[in-house]
C-alpha cells in the first residue's frame, strides 16, 4: 500500500485532534447548575413564580414549561403526602383564596375555549377567502387567528397557574 507524505501528514493530524478532543473531553467534569431551592415545595413555588415572569414577559414556551414543571411537583407532593394532606385543615382565609383562584382559573378557562372556537373559524374563513382568490383579505383573517390563537395559550397558561396557585395553598405546609 503506497501512502504519500502528504496523506501521512493529514492522517497524523487528524489523529492528533481526535486525541486531542478526545483528551479533552475526559478531563472536564459536569458543569454545576445554578444552586436551586433544596425543599422540593420552595422548587415548585420558584418555578411557578417564573412561569409568572414569563407569561407577563410574553415568553409563552418557556413559561409553558416552568409550568409543566411545577405542575409535575405539586402532582408527586400528591402521591407522597396524601396521609398528611387528608389531616390538613385549610384556614378561612386559605378556603376564600382557594375560591378566588379557582374562580379566576374557570374564568380565564372558558375565555380561553371561547377564543379558541373564534380563532377556529377565523381560520376556516381565511383558507375560504384564499379559495376565492382574495388573497389579502385571507392573510388578515389568517393573523387575526395566529393572534386570537396566542390569547388562547396565554389564557389557557394563567389559568393553570392559577390552578396551581392553589396547589401552592394546600401544600403549604411542606414549607421549610
Amino acid at each position: 500500500m503506497y501512502v504519500s507524505r502528504r496523506n501521512y501528514g493529514v492522517c497524523l493530524l487528524s489523529l492528533a485532534l481526535a486525541l486531542s478532543l478526545v483528551g479533552a473531553g475526559w478531563a472536564q467534569t459536569a458543569t454545576p447548575t445554578a444552586p436551586g431551592p433544596a425543599n422540593p415545595y420552595l422548587q415548585a413555588v420558584a418555578h411557578l413564580e417564573q412561569a409568572e415572569q414569563q407569561l407577563t414577559a410574553g415568553n409563552l414556551s418557556s413559561a409553558l414549561s416552568l409550568v409543566k414543571k411545577s405542575n409535575e411537583l405539586f402532582t408527586r407532593f400528591q402521591k407522597d403526602s396524601a396521609a398528611k394532606l387528608a389531616e390538613r385543615e385549610l384556614s378561612s382565609q386559605e378556603s376564600q383564596q382557594l375560591a378566588i383562584n379557582q374562580k379566576l382559573a374557570t374564568e380565564a378557562q372558558t375565555k380561553a375555549d371561547e377564543l379558541l372556537k373564534t380563532a377556529a373559524a377565523k381560520k376556516k374563513e381565511a383558507a375560504e377567502l384564499r379559495a376565492k382568490g382574495q388573497t389579502d383579505a385571507g392573510d388578515a383573517a389568517e393573523r387575526e387567528s395566529r393572534d386570537q390563537y396566542l390569547q388562547v395559550q396565554n389564557l389557557s397558561i394563567k389559568s393553570a397557574i392559577y390552578a396551581l396557585r392553589n396547589q401552592q395553598i394546600i401544600f403549604r405546609f411542606l414549607a421549610p
